[in-house]
């Protein structure tokens, strides 16, 4: 019994010991975990440019203008606004609008 025990166990580690191998193989590359890092960044910075034009855009058509308005709490800075256009920017990019798209660096 307690043979049969024992190379029930051996043959469990071997078991573990050989998957442990392959997993850590086939594990993402830095490159690939870099990218994916990345993708989310961009992801993230772009619902913050969403939601901090969504609170410009209801500034402007209650006060006139989009100078003044708090974007506190967007993840967002409002860098430079005016009647008629604004910046806004995060650590890693901005978007000059109305209208405007992300681009990298500030504004």
């Amino acid at each position: 019994m307690v043979r049969g025990l024992s190379l029930v166990s051996v043959l469990v580690a071997l078991l573990v010991g050989g998957w442990l191998l392959t997993a850590q193989r086939s594990s993402p590359s830095r490159a690939t975990a870099t990218q994916a890092v990345d993708e989310a960044q961009q992801a993230a910075n772009g619902l913050a440019f969403q939601q901090a034009e969504a609170q410009l855009e209801q500034s402007r058509s209650l006060n006139g203008t989009y100078a003044g308005t708090s974007l506190a709490g967007f993840g967002v800075t409002l860098v430079r606004a005016d009647a008629g256009s604004y910046c806004v920017q995060t650590a890693t990019a901005h978007v000059a609008g109305p209208g405007g798209v992300a681009a990298a660096g500030p504004c």
